[in-house]
């Protein structure tokens, strides 16, 4: 088989006391963004939080990551379906891409119901840039409320 794919997360540091529960089950399940994966094997180098905002452990924590093997950056699902999503998202795909050569993926898990519900009715996500960012993470209805 082939070698492991090597991931590392970021997650929003409004999160930080998060345990990973539905970023680990999408990773195992290859559901939501790891959805990609399926029929590969994966392997967890990294977690860690973006240090809050305006992100300064993006500078830094991408090369602990790369230390490690990762090959591929998610950006925590959390960081899009916050209140407000992250500004800076898109800055640090790019900045993380540029200075490190790392693949980035927006999103983990699947959105959850209640916040795929609370966005659309918002109109946040509206613009055809955040549906390029949503779609790994966007999934059937049964799976967003399973995330729910």
């Amino acid at each position: 088989m082939d070698k492991p794919v090597k991931i590392g997360i970021i997650i929003c540091d409004r999160y930080r006391t998060c345990a990973g529960g539905k970023c680990l089950r999408a990773f195992h399940n290859r559901e939501g963004a790891f959805e990609q994966y399926r029929g590969r094997d994966i392997e967890l180098v990294g977690f860690a939080t973006c240090n809050g905002c305006p992100g300064g452990n993006i500078e830094y924590t991408p090369a602990e990551m790369k230390k490690n093997g990762a090959e591929v950056i998610h950006l925590a699902t959390g960081m899009i379906v916050g209140y407000p999503p992250c500004p800076r998202i898109r800055y640090f795909s790019e900045f993380i891409t540029e200075k490190y050569g790392l693949r980035v993926v927006v999103g983990t898990h699947p959105i959850p119901t209640s916040y795929y519900d609370t966005h659309t009715n918002l109109g946040t996500w509206n613009s055809s840039s955040w549906k390029e960012l949503l779609a790994p993470t966007l999934t059937d209805a049964d799976t967003r409320e399973a995330y729910n």
